[in-house]
């Protein structure tokens, strides 16, 4: 029996406008949304190859790169993951997986379902791994890859990458990082660190729409990829067929999301007209702002190491007595300000705020401590009134002046 459903009761669609301090998705430029509004043409149009052209470019200019497969794949973060790992790895390979948090783990979990052997490298959630922990743990193996999270964006932990690629060098192995929450935002210099395979999601820092993960592939790991003695276990991510439409021919592979590419295209060109270095200081400022008013306030950062602090996700611990929930829907309720909560074992122990490309700006972070401090006050938490918004100005402040006695 079909079940009779009234359409009149469903409305036009009318989301609400939230300000996005999450880990992702971030909120948009009013540009990236007028690109997504422009009309569609067909994947194989001879003016969408164009913009094909114009988004590849882009992309090398953001990862740093002049590789030659760097493209945006027709998936979410997690598709970038499946890629990097499914291509490099098959039947007697090793590979050494670093895990510090959810998506790091998930990075090692997608490896697990290839062929491969997999050994963890692991770290306590809100420290970076040991990069001396790798190289024992290949010592007298063969390693394929090396894989990593540059910003964990489930506990706001950022790694470097200088390390692990002398680890990578020393065991042979391939370098794959995970950039989803740092890319456009923390320093990155893909060809000149030597990162073999990278991959970020557009919906962070970049701050366009979710739904494709950028990739860029160095030579050396391409060739990799034409020696396996296997097929790649995925068609769709198999990378040397879906160049072929991203590569010079643009063979028909799969129908890309053509308004994301406008709007992927879009966001990138606001990120190459602030320029990378202005970008990268301006969340590296927000940031320590951000926590000056956090730490006025009393409450404490799950990462303690200044160093392993990821610019785009701060990790707030909730204090005792403090329900997760209840402030967050506070927050969404009364001041339309969206946070996340913790994952996995950081479940109702963490919030995790994100300041990540557009939303990375001094007017949201002082909206948001002042949000934060009568929310918490409503909650039954004793702090000094207006200390964290004070404290932010001051850090700001401090900012500027050291900007002004550097450009002297």
């Amino acid at each position: 029996m079909t079940q009779h459903i009234d359409t009149q009761s469903i409305g036009e669609l009318n989301p609400p406008n939230r300000l996005m301090l999450t880990p992702g998705p971030s909120s948009m430029d009013p540009r990236v949304y007028r690109a997504m509004a422009a009309p569609l043409v067909g994947h194989l149009d001879p003016w969408f190859k164009g913009c094909m052209d114009d988004t590849q470019v882009l992309l090398r200019q953001i990862f740093q790169t002049e590789n030659r497969l760097t493209m945006p794949l027709s998936a979410s973060g997690s598709g970038g993951i499946e890629a990097s790992v499914v291509n490099s790895l098959e039947e007697g390979d090793e590979a050494i997986i670093c895990v510090n948090g959810v998506f790091s783990e998930r990075m090692a979990v997608i490896a697990s379902h290839t062929a491969a052997k997999v050994t963890k490298v692991e770290a306590p959630y809100g420290r970076a791994v040991d990069a001396d922990d790798v190289r024992r743990a290949g010592k007298g193996k063969k390693i394929k890859i090396v894989g990593f999270a540059q910003g964990e964006t489930s506990s706001g932990v950022l790694t470097q990458i200088e390390p692990f690629r002398k680890v990578a060098d020393e065991l042979g192995a391939l370098l794959v990082v995970d950039t989803v929450a740092s890319l456009a935002a923390v320093p990155l210099h893909v060809d000149r660190e030597r990162v073999d395979i990278c991959f970020s999601g557009t919906q962070k820092a970049i701050s366009a729409p979710p739904g494709m993960s950028p990739i860029t592939v160095s030579p050396r790991a391409e060739e990799a990829f034409r020696n396996r003695k296997t097929k790649v276990q995925s068609w769709y991510f198999d990378l040397t067929t879906a160049m072929n439409y991203w590569g010079k021919e643009r063979l028909y592979h799969h129908t890309p999301p053509v308004s994301l590419i406008y709007a992927l295209r879009e966001a990138m060109r606001i990120v190459v007209e602030e320029g990378l270095e202005a970008r990268w200081e301006r969340h590296r400022v927000n940031q320590l702002a951000l926590i000056a008013g956090l730490e006025a306030v009393g409450l404490e950062l799950l990462v303690k190491k200044p160093a392993d602090r990821l610019p785009t996700v701060t990790a707030v611990m909730i204090p005792d007595g403090i329900d997760d929930a209840k402030v967050r829907n506070q927050l969404l309720d009364e001041f339309n300000i969206e946070i996340a909560g913790g994952l996995g074992p950081l479940k109702s122990k963490i919030w995790r705020i994100g300041l990540m490309g557009h939303c990375s700006q001094r007017p949201y972070v002082l909206l948001f401590l002042a949000a934060l401090g009568k929310t918490l006050l409503d909650q039954g938490f004793r702090l000094p009134t207006g200390a964290g918004v004070a404290a932010a100005v001051h850090s700001y402040a401090h900012a500027r002046s050291e900007a002004v006695a550097v450009s002297r």
